[in-house]
């Protein structure tokens, strides 16, 4: 009789406590040889806490954690390392200031004699890019990188350890079409030599092609492990919140007569080839697209954060082509950017500051001498509430927020003043289904009180399910405009792949 293969992980009840707070809870997980075993949760649910322990960023408080049946302890995150557990977090760990090669090899470095071989490392590098079908300059230093880059080569360098346990923190979310086919490319080479893959994402739509198996947690509590094709996206959602799917997004009321505020109008920029585009009061405007469709280019060029090449953009009747991007804000326009930590947050400033920034235009909090403090944080509490952020989180420091978090204080960051249109790019990125249906709420709240509401997404059903009114984007210009009953995956998909000759 055939003996069952041991597990490479197994955590038995496994626990971890933090001064007053509970992270996990009797937790069982299992990682078998050539399996991509996915964690899903919402932000809190303990998934970050269950990776940290297994990587040797700290052990368990109770519980067993068992390598190739071996109970083991780690001291550290090299010590885990050593034994074959690499990770790839979402705060990545290069050193800024060296180079991708360097960054590859650190600590592993190629020698002649007493010196390192620099020629070989470069060259080495090369090779593994290669390999990994990833253009990049080797002699780039990190800090020099696209997001993209910096993961791309957190993972170049998770592969070159030859790990035989390899975690990935949402390792798709900078990443474009192209690049997330070669990362589940080298995923599934990997997983091909034996290789147990931990996947944490809450993009669900991958999980049906790279999963095997589906750990959901909630609040510390292990919920169910099921195999994938046991499951629907719609029960992992229901286990992850404790809610059925149709409750994530509301139903918004729209406008009897919609009317345009911002109107653009043969617009051409850099990826942009001439898009008309109308934003109504009262209603919400989907724009869908894969990544480099234009669909984020086009908002960008209207509001001034690039150049536009021609055409027109009225704000209420007021040519505003070519304007600067702060005359849109004073005008009542607000944009939330994709990427909130290089654009939409101060990082080392609190939740309150920040929420704070976007009260500065506001009469009330105006005194002879300067500004009142008092008014101005007696606001923003307002809008802490407003967003779901507690006093304790907006007295934190952002970097030490959670993702989910970090965007509800972008969102709050809004609320300061009260903006005409609001355009949210990638309103939900690297957040779970919990934080999303907090912040699809405030989107409806917006719309229901008459705001012109934008929501640029590359999450397909989060663009389908809050749209009125959808534009679908692809080589730049707009190739579908879909309202009501119109607004379905087989539409959007057509439209998706629509020639530049066939664009609407």
């Amino acid at each position: 009789m055939q003996s069952a293969i041991t597990p490479l992980v197994e955590m038995t009840h496994v626990g971890r406590t933090f001064p007053g707070v509970t992270a996990l809870d009797g937790v069982n997980f299992q990682l078998m040889p050539g399996e991509v075993h996915v964690l899903f949760g919402e932000n809190g649910a303990g998934k970050s806490t269950l990776i940290s322990i297994l990587s040797g960023v700290y052990p368990q408080t109770s519980g067993s954690v068992k390598l190739d049946g071996e109970e083991v302890t780690f001291a550290s995150v090299a010590d885990a390392k050593a034994r074959g557990i690499s990770a790839v977090f979402q705060e990545f760990s290069l050193v800024p200031t060296l180079s991708v090669a360097k960054n590859i090899f650190l600590g592993d470095e190629p020698m002649i004699g007493p010196f390192i071989d620099r020629v070989r490392m470069e060259r080495e590098a090369k090779e593994l890019f290669a390999e990994l079908d990833f253009d990049i300059d080797v002699r780039a230093t990190a800090v020099s990188l696209s997001r993209a880059e910096q993961q791309m080569t957190e993972i170049a360098k998770a592969i070159r350890s030859k790990a035989r346990v390899l975690i990935l923190d949402e390792p798709t979310a900078s990443l474009t079409e192209r690049e997330t086919e070669t990362l589940f490319r080298i995923v599934m080479e990997a997983k091909a030599r034996g290789v147990g893959i931990v996947y944490i994402s809450h993009r669900i739509q991958e999980f049906s092609i790279i999963a095997d198996r589906v750990t959901v947690l909630r609040d510390g509590k292990l919920i169910e492990t099921v195999k994938i094709g046991d499951t629907t996206s719609e029960n992992l959602v229901e286990m992850m919140t404790g809610r059925a799917i149709d409750q994530v997004y509301p139903s918004i009321a729209r406008a009897a007569e919609p009317k345009p505020v911002l109107s653009i109008r043969s617009l051409r920029a850099t990826g942009v080839n001439g898009v008309d585009i109308d934003v109504r009061a009262g209603e919400v405007l989907g724009v869908a697209g894969l990544v480099g469709s234009g669909k984020s280019r086009a908002f960008r060029a209207a509001l001034g954060l690039s150049s536009v090449h021609s055409g027109e953009i009225h704000l209420n009747g007021e040519n505003l082509t070519g304007a600067p991007t702060r005359r849109f804000l004073r005008n009542g326009v607000f944009y939330l950017p994709p990427d909130r930590k290089s654009e939409g947050l101060m990082l080392s400033a609190t939740a309150r500051n920040n929420i704070n920034l976007g009260l500065l235009f506001r009469p009330e909090i105006a005194t002879a001498t300067g500004l009142s403090s008092r008014r101005q944080n007696a606001l923003s509490s307002g809008i802490g509430r407003k967003v779901d952020l507690t006093e304790e989180y907006m007295a934190r420091p952002v970097a030490n927020l959670s993702g989910g978090n970090q965007q509800k204080a972008l969102f709050g960051k809004g609320f300061g003043t009260d903006y005409q249109v609001y355009i949210f790019d990638e309103p939900t990125v690297g957040v779970d289904m919990g934080t999303r249906a907090a912040l699809y709420r405030l989107i409806q709240a917006l719309a229901e009180a008459g705001k012109a509401v934008v929501v640029i997404s590359s999450d397909l059903p989060e663009a389908m399910n809050l749209a009125h009114r959808l534009l679908v984007f692809a080589g730049g210009r707009v190739t579908a405009e879909l309202s009501d009953g119109d607004i379905n995956e087989t539409n959007v998909l057509k439209a998706f792949f629509k020639a530049e000759g066939e664009a609407a």
